[in-house]
């Protein structure tokens, strides 16, 4: 029994002290240990008592039987199942006593919005969002059915969607849950947004509703979206991204047959381009190795995407195109960038163009400054729960891009710590403990978010 009390403590602090080393790495034991301290605090008695049976798991906790629920609902790009996941946030508003307005952006893509109204309508609300859609699986790489929420008897839960970004958006109505429970009111209003189509874009989600009335109305104040797990014992936060660009180099040349030295090609002024973006990638991959206080979403990075061009073995082609993935940090002039993109093709020769598929040109960045109010209270809920954050631009897009853009100030934080990495990827799965850790969190952050005092900007 003495040994089970001091286990107890030592998992007490682990969970305590989650993200507390300054050097970012895990502490003794690794995170593995970490994560076993996790486990036996999440079998201790405050969350014993919620515990229920479900899908043949005699104790599982209430709030992992309603993750695994959500995450069986098949939003699956391309044709993502929204009408379920639509009827679904429904039934936990009907639940939890919450409002609930859907609204269609374009046909068949709905934003639902659950509303906990505050104490003072006058004051700018707190927007939790999250996205309903997952991306694609290729099942035979996977141990598990993606869609099934398959839990091992570690505590790992399988599914597409279990970090990116399911997890988030159960959490949020988790907290909402304990709080109304609590009886809590708080200032601000909190709406929770789950919108469609963030995989591809959201340009059929995010990017339309914050255009609309509908959004203007909610009097959004402040925002939390998607960030990343952390395999340390810290958690990431996010205040910013990069902007993807998407760019086509089309180049024209002479034509003619494959036993020929033709001169001036397509290929050849097409390799030219090819190999100065290639040049450039090499600069800032350096760059980003060089400097161990950079991290991936301060340096622009490319990536050669698609070649196309030629109709046989033996013509050469009058066209030929190369297609990259840019993502330019959010310190980038960007009216310089795309000269130089323009200086790289002149150089290769006539005939070499460049066109857009999507061009982000509004990168904003949300203060991380203590005088800030809404920094000020996110990082000191997170201080009095002793984590660690690592402030970070996000090295991808989410649709917080769509949020700032519109001057609503917005963090990317997703509540793992203790984990790898794993959206979009095969195997993409979260530990229960982690994800019933991440409701704690919030359980937390949204007293304090929904509490700030009245701000100039709120009118």
């Amino acid at each position: 029994m003495r040994g089970v009390r001091r286990a107890a403590r030592r998992a007490q602090r682990s969970v305590a002290e989650v993200g507390s080393s300054a050097t970012g790495q895990p502490r003794r034991g690794g995170s593995l240990g970490a994560l076993r301290g996790l486990r036996f605090w999440l079998a201790g008695p405050a969350h014993q008592a919620g515990a229920m049976a479900s899908d043949g798991l005699e104790g599982e906790h209430p709030s992992v039987t309603l993750f695994r629920q959500y995450l069986r609902i098949r939003t699956v790009q391309p044709e993502p199942d929204y009408g379920a996941a639509v009827a679904f946030l429904e039934e936990r508003a009907r639940q939890l006593g919450l409002g609930c307005q859907k609204v269609e952006v374009a046909p068949g893509y709905v934003v639902t919005i659950l509303t906990w109204p505050g104490t003072n309508p006058r004051l700018s609300s707190l927007i939790l969002n999250s996205h309903t859609d997952v991306v694609p699986v290729f099942k035979e790489h996977w141990s598990h059915d993606p869609f099934e929420a398959f839990k091992d008897a570690e505590g790992y839960i399988y599914a597409r969607g279990a970090q990116d970004m399911k997890c988030v958006s159960i959490q949020y109505l988790e907290a909402v849950r304990r709080l109304k429970a609590e009886g809590c009111h708080f200032p601000r209003t909190i709406h929770m947004i789950f919108v469609p189509d963030e995989e591809v874009g959201g340009h059929k989600g995010m990017e339309l509703f914050v255009q609309r009335p509908e959004f203007r109305a909610l009097k959004a104040g402040f925002a939390l979206d998607e960030g990343l797990a952390n395999p340390t014992d810290a958690f990431t936060v996010f205040y910013s991204e990069r902007s993807p660009w998407w760019v086509r180099i089309t180049s024209t040349g002479n034509p003619g047959h494959g036993s020929r030295f033709v001169e001036d090609t397509a290929a050849e002024k097409l390799h030219k381009v090819v190999s100065s973006i290639l040049t450039f990638r090499e600069k800032e991959r350096q760059r980003l190795q060089s400097n161990p206080h950079l991290k991936a979403g301060a340096v622009t990075s490319v990536n050669l995407t698609k070649l196309e061009g030629g109709v046989a073995y033996n013509v050469v082609p009058a066209t030929m195109s190369a297609s990259f993935d840019f993502r330019v940090a959010p310190d980038v002039d960007l009216k310089a960038f795309e000269e130089q993109l323009q200086g790289w093709c002149q150089a290769a020769g006539d005939g070499v163009t460049f066109d857009f598929a999507q061009k982000w040109t509004e990168p904003r960045v949300t203060s991380t400054d203590d005088s800030d109010p809404w920094w000020a209270a996110f990082s000191g809920a997170c201080k009095d729960m002793n984590l660690t954050l690592e402030p970070e631009i996000f090295p991808a897009a989410t649709d917080s891009r769509y949020l700032r853009a519109v001057g609503v100030p917005a963090l990317g934080f997703s509540p793992m710590n203790l984990t790898p990495v794993l959206l979009h990827d095969h195997d993409e799965r979260l530990h229960e403990a982690v994800f019933l850790r991440g409701v704690d969190i919030y359980t937390r952050l949204l007293p304090a978010l929904a509490s700030v005092p009245a701000l100039p900007s709120d009118g």
